[in-house]
């Protein structure tokens, strides 16, 4: 497997296409892998025609663009309106959650980064749907994370902080002024702003919790909450140095006004951990901070970091391990393999098992992500989920094997090409010895007499080999650099 370090001190200006570090499909692949979730040939032959600026401006654009989720029809219910309709509650719920995660999932293999992002964002301002557990506030989430993915990140800080469900979460409903709670205050700055004992006092959390009151009001734990002026603490309060009779915007106003150098650097470390390696850059993330807070536009930062050499950087390429969702879905992207409805509505729960359950996290600080995803028995558990979906494949669409091997390989009738094609689709790297293709080969040709391949008998017409496609797969999912990107 590939080392899992980095040395990456290439710079922050735009990538050139040189003689020494060409535009090349590794780059590309590279490229998918990270802002979204992998392509396929007709994606990769595009970009090869296209500049490497102009590349990214699609990715990011088309993200920027794509349509909103279209509102659905349980958007406000509340139990009330579940009750009247003769409908479970609870059931509806647990459906409701399912028909976001497959929304999120079909902008994973439609709109690649906008799919990365939902994922980014629900793991940075995180919540969890057990405690809550109301569909309408579930979605009203959703939709603030959709409409301020790769916006201005002011904005996003101040619109979900008054979500039903943040303010559930991390108790803003219970905080008073006559029961102040501090949970959100704190969590504001250590978690989604400023980062941990970083630029903030005891005192200043006490102070902006109090601030923070008012939205208490509701009918009962299944309606909107709002503002409620008989619970909000009008005194003065004295926030980083600034006294006044603050509220929830002026917080917000004062944190961006006082703190925006110490936000932007906690926001491009995160940004640089998820899309460019767990081992950070300092002096690039500093850089990146430096641009960032002119404007504090999400897409433009974007843009920067990934039009660089330094993401380009071929120490960049297959040093980060992918997440449950990451391995499912670019697998999908990559194979282009049909899956039936109820097949496709089993990954939430498959990777529920593997310790990524969406709008789940396992706390309030988010999945760590890299190396974290990977144990003994995630592992095992990984091989064998993407067993079971290869032989979905096998039981249901074994042509799809067979176009894949001719797809991949220009029909070659040469089996180590064949084997060579199919795994460099799926590797972020080249593998580290000859003699892992060859064992791979091995694989391939199964049980055929030898004189089949020497003799050009075989190709990939021959009746065994969708099969034959099908234990290459199931072969090459177990070599270790199949879990990086």
């Amino acid at each position: 497997m590939a080392v899992l370090t980095t040395c990456i001190t290439s710079s922050l200006q735009p990538y050139i296409p040189t003689s020494q570090d060409p535009w090349n499909e590794a780059r590309i692949r590279h490229a998918y892998r990270r802002i979204g979730y992998d392509a396929n040939l007709t994606m990769i032959s595009s970009a090869m025609s296209m500049s490497p600026n102009d590349f990214i401006d699609q990715l990011v654009d088309e993200s920027l663009n794509a349509p909103n989720w279209p509102e659905p029809t349980w958007a406000n219910f509340t139990n009330d309106d579940y009750a009247n309709l003769g409908f479970d509650f609870n059931e509806e719920t647990q459906n409701n959650h399912q028909e976001v995660v497959l929304e999120v999932m079909d902008q994973m293999q439609t709109v690649g980064l906008k799919g990365r992002l939902l994922m980014f964002w629900s793991n940075h301002f995180v919540t969890r749907l057990e405690d809550y557990y109301t569909s309408n506030h579930l979605y009203e989430y959703y939709s603030v994370i959709e409409n301020n993915m790769l916006g201005n990140f002011e904005n996003f800080v101040r619109e979900i902080g008054t979500t039903s469900a943040m303010l559930v979460y991390l108790n803003g409903y219970e905080n008073t002024n006559l029961s102040p709670n501090e949970n959100y205050a704190r969590e504001l700055y250590e978690l989604f702003t400023l980062g941990v004992d970083n630029g903030y006092t005891q005192q200043d959390i006490v102070e902006t919790a109090k601030a923070l009151t008012g939205y208490n009001h509701r009918e009962n734990w299944t309606y909107p909450i709002y503002f409620d002026a008989s619970t909000f603490d009008d005194s003065e309060k004295t926030i980083f140095n600034q006294t006044g009779n603050w509220d929830y915007d002026d917080v917000i106003n004062i944190l961006f006004q006082e703190k925006a150098s110490l936000i932007a650097e906690h926001i491009c470390r995160k940004l640089y951990a998820y899309f460019v390696s767990a081992t950070i850059n300092e002096d690039i993330v500093t850089e990146m901070a430096n641009l960032f807070i002119q404007d504090f536009n999400i897409s433009n930062i974007l843009r920067v970091l990934f039009k660089s050499e330094h993401f380009f950087d071929a120490k960049t390429i297959g040093i980060l391990i992918k997440s449950p969702y990451d391995m499912f879905m670019s697998y999908l992207k990559v194979t282009g393999f049909s899956i039936q409805p109820d097949y496709l509505e089993a990954f939430p729960w498959f990777n529920t098992t593997l310790g990524q359950r969406m709008f789940q996290p396992v706390d309030v600080a988010g999945w760590q992500g890299d190396r974290d995803w990977i144990n003994s028995s995630t592992l095992t558990g990984r091989w064998r989920i993407l067993q079971w979906i290869i032989w979905h494949t096998w039981d249901n669409f074994q042509e799809e094997l067979r176009y894949f091997a001719i797809e991949s390989s220009n029909n070659s009738n040469d089996p180590y090409a064949v084997a060579k094609s199919i795994i460099d689709r799926f590797m972020p790297l080249e593998l580290f010895t000859e003699s892992d293709y060859q064992d791979a080969t091995d694989v391939l040709k199964h049980n055929l007499p030898e004189n089949y391949y020497e003799n050009g008998i075989w190709n990939l017409q021959y009746q065994s080999a969708p099969y034959q496609v099908l234990l290459l797969i199931r072969h090459l999912i177990k070599i270790p650099e199949f879990q990086l990107k």
